[in-house]
């Protein structure tokens, strides 16, 4: 089993900035991509940032030149830098970690517990 815990998140004002942190444990084969998603109050969840094995990234649209995401594949560790952020951030941010659990296992995908985000004007 796979668990992520996340860490991170708070409160600040626009323009602030926030690094948030995703620690993975257990016993697993191999890890794949790993990501970041958010939720705001009466919305769906949205991916916001993913990084590959080979570190390659992708951002949605809102926060590109914003976010940062990077990984530390020595501790399973992937990160979100938020710089210049703004009231429409706030969310519920939640780690996703696509990974194999056995040789012989597909691809799963497991979920932080979340971290709340909040950004004031």
């Amino acid at each position: 089993q796979v668990q992520l815990v996340e860490s991170g998140g708070g409160l600040v004002q626009a323009g602030g900035s926030l690094r948030l942190s995703c620690a993975a444990s257990g016993s697993i084969f191999s890890f794949n991509a790993m990501g970041w998603y958010r939720q705001a109050p009466g919305k769906q969840r949205e991916l916001v940032a993913t990084i590959t094995n080979g570190d390659s990234t992708g951002y949605i649209d809102s926060v590109k030149g914003r976010f940062t995401i990077s990984r530390d594949n020595a501790k399973n560790t992937v990160y979100l830098e938020m710089n210049s952020l703004k009231p429409e951030d706030t969310a519920v941010y939640y780690c996703n970690c696509k990974a194999k659990p056995h040789s012989y296992s597909p691809v799963r995908d497991y979920w932080g517990q979340g971290t709340q985000v909040t950004v004031s004007s």
